[in-house]
């Protein structure tokens, strides 16, 4: 037998996210625990990662300083993976010297993989010069072949090599170990991402704080809350920001040092990578080597070096020699101009008005109603995109820190203050969820309890009930998107809640709590409050989402909203018309000798009617057909009823009688209202 769950009307406040203290009684912040140093902020990034901590109130990223080192900040996102007991090589030497010569041994833009599945488009780009493994588990995971071919590492280890690099760095310049890190990541990172994320954190040894959005940290280290007279500041920023491997946008509202992020978009799949991959492509065909993907991963990574290469010299230069080795050992030179580099890209550049746009129109705003525009990330340092970012916005851009330092130097403000620190400490950051979240419904439907741009963290409850008899357990299908039927959003995950006794359709009482926390993990909670029985899950999808998918959700959640809306009415209605042909043939049953045959005439025809609308793509129909059902047996319920009341009263006092009813109405608030939508189907356990 099928069991499932029904929707109800009633929907209990959830429980507090935090607590709310009187002026001068919150609890103040300790100082760090004996042997720790204060906590950092950490960018792990696609092409570069850097860290920084805050002295005297001041962020700062912290420069390479180890023997032999070049002093800079940034860290290449390069690991090396030599054959045998040599180790790991992370950073410069990785990507200059080994690249080039152990392309399948060297991962870099290991954060575009991140939470994604072997079978991601991610994986069978253009110029991927990595060997990739079978998945070793049930759980869909890339795995890279590294080591000559020894061992496979997934993006999470490849991840948490850098950040212990990073947090090495970080512990000798402070001199003690850190009390704890927060990790910057894309705004529009979907649960599996920012749980990777997490997880690498936690691999390398870090406590990790939080997850900070990278935008709004972007807007922490400008300062925005504060004037130049020391007031607060007021007024809507868009934060544009294009790394190596990820576009965010992010709107952001700022009053009385509240940071609230009124909408974001973006694309987690779109950076400087696929500008490299597009001039790299163009660079192979100018020397001569034919087809988009070449068979040598050495000829690809060094044609992606020289494309980088060329990128970055043609954002202060017109032209640049370019220099590629062919499959055959001969060299190919020639110029490449500015103007031929930015035709290849312009193209890629322009799949980010689409999540601009959106975001703007999300947050109830124009280009003109915006305070200021943000540049945060590497790629904003080309010429091409600060002009389309002033094309976009209408507005010359504000780029007055160092686009690659910015997300860092924010991470630590935040990083401070939540080890106690007094940087930013007037400061409150409210993030958003990119997607809205959901439980598949009876009739494949989604309800939405957590809507897309919500500000976390956040949560809602909602009571459900049972819709077929004698059902003992659930499986709860947890979802993300925006379209209104299941087949048309992305699964998360399902758990099972077991166990239940056996109770008549409508008793059982279930009530899921979704949670989403500040770095914007989702946790669910479902309780059946009869009989206490309980069970949760940290929602940890396997993959992540595409950029194709994400692009999809939104654009087609706008295109076929009301096609989505008919086809929810029509679920809707076609799972009540079951539940009412279901309960008028158990009725018949066990009740046949209240019947008469004009009674039995009525509700036969009704039946068959109700039947016969339900095949049918016309939810008002199946509505009309409904109600002619139960008016055709309105009189049979009715001598039901009153042989129930008859059956209930025999033998009864009065007095006991009376006091049995006050007892149920005081209870009656707490009887579940069903609403003609129902549950998602569960097996019965």
């Amino acid at each position: 037998m099928k069991g499932s769950l029904c929707a109800t009307k009633e929907q209990p406040m959830p429980e507090a996210l935090f607590q709310i203290a009187e002026p001068g009684e919150s609890p103040v912040k300790g100082a760090c625990p004996p042997g720790t140093t204060g906590a950092v902020g950490i960018d792990l990034g696609t092409t570069n990662s850097l860290v920084a901590i805050v002295r005297n109130g001041v962020p700062e990223a912290l420069p390479d300083d180890r023997d032999g080192a070049n002093g800079e900040p940034m860290l290449p996102s390069v690991v090396h993976y030599a054959p045998g007991d040599s180790g790991v090589i992370v950073g410069t030497a990785a990507r200059d010297d080994l690249a080039a010569k152990f392309p399948t041994d060297t991962i870099a833009s290991a954060k575009r993989f991140m939470g994604r599945g072997p079978d991601d488009a991610e994986a069978r780009r253009t110029l991927t010069p990595y060997e990739f493994a079978p998945a070793e588990s049930a759980e869909q995971v890339v795995r890279f072949r590294v080591a000559g071919g020894a061992r496979t590492v997934t993006p999470v280890e490849v991840s948490a090599e850098i950040l212990r690099v990073l947090k090495e760095r970080a512990e000798r310049a402070l001199g003690g170990t850190l009390a704890g890190a927060v990790i910057t990541v894309p705004a529009y990172f979907d649960d599996g991402q920012r749980q990777a994320t997490r997880d690498a954190g936690r691999i390398a040894g870090l406590e990790v704080l939080r997850l900070l959005n990278e935008p709004t940290a972007a807007a922490l280290a400008y300062g925005l809350d504060k004037r130049e007279d020391g007031t607060t500041a007021v007024g809507t920023y868009a934060v544009f920001d294009l790394g190596g491997g990820t576009f965010d946008i992010s709107i952001l509202k700022l009053e009385g040092g509240v940071f609230e992020v009124k909408s974001t978009g973006g694309d987690s799949a779109l950076g400087g990578d696929d500008f490299d991959r597009a001039i790299a492509q163009h660079l192979l065909s100018r020397a001569g080597v034919s087809g988009d993907t070449p068979s040598d991963p050495m000829l690809a990574r060094r044609a992606l070096d020289a494309a980088r290469a060329a990128k970055e010299a043609l954002s202060v230069a017109d032209d640049v020699r370019v220099e590629l080795e062919r499959p055959d050992g001969s060299r190919a030179a020639f110029l490449l101009s500015r103007t031929e580099m930015e035709a290849l890209v312009r193209p890629i550049l322009d799949r980010c008005a689409g999540p601009v746009r959106r975001a703007i129109n999300d947050a109830g705003l124009a280009p003109s109603d915006l305070s200021g525009v943000i540049l945060v990330g590497g790629a904003t340092r080309m010429p091409l995109v600060r002009r389309f970012a002033a094309e976009l916005f209408g507005r010359e851009p504000l780029a007055d820190i160092d686009p690659d330092q910015v997300v860092a130097l924010g991470a630590a403000i935040q990083a401070d203050l939540l080890a106690g620190g007094t940087a930013g400490s007037d400061v409150v950051l409210l993030d958003v969820v990119p997607l809205s979240l959901g439980l598949e419904m009876m009739g494949g439907v989604v309800e939405k309890l957590i809507h897309r741009n919500s500000t976390i963290p956040c949560g809602a409850t909602q009571i459900f009930t049972t819709y077929a008899d004698k059902q003992t357990g659930f499986d709860l299908h947890v979802v993300q998107g925006e379209r209104e039927l299941v087949a048309d959003c992305r699964s998360l995950a399902r758990f099972k809640l077991a166990g239940i006794p056996p109770m008549p359709a409508g008793m059982a009482r279930l009530e899921v709590t979704f949670l989403v926390d500040a770095d914007g993990i989702l946790h669910v909670t479902a309780r059946e409050e009869n009989t206490g029985i309980e069970a949760s899950v940290d929602v940890k999808p396997s993959y992540g989402l595409s950029d194709e998918q994400v692009e999809r959700m939104l654009l087609d959640s706008f295109a076929h909203a009301e096609d989505d809306v008919r086809a929810r009415l029509l679920s809707e209605q076609r799972v009540e018309a079951d539940r009412i042909l279901l309960a008028a043939h158990a009725a018949i049953a066990a009740s046949p000798e209240l019947l008469t045959e004009e009674d039995r005439a009525r509700i036969d025809d009704a039946s068959a009617r109700l039947d016969e609308a339900k095949k049918g793509d016309d939810h008002r129909a199946i509505r009309s057909a409904i109600e002619g059902l139960d008016a055709a047996s309105k009189e049979f319920a009715a001598r039901r009823m009153n042989r129930a009341f008859d059956e209930g009263l025999r033998g009864r006092r009065v007095g006991d009688v009376e006091a049995q009813v006050e007892k149920s109405a005081g209870q009656q608030d707490d009887l579940p209202t069903r609403l003609s939508r129902s549950g998602h189907s569960g097996h019965s356990h």
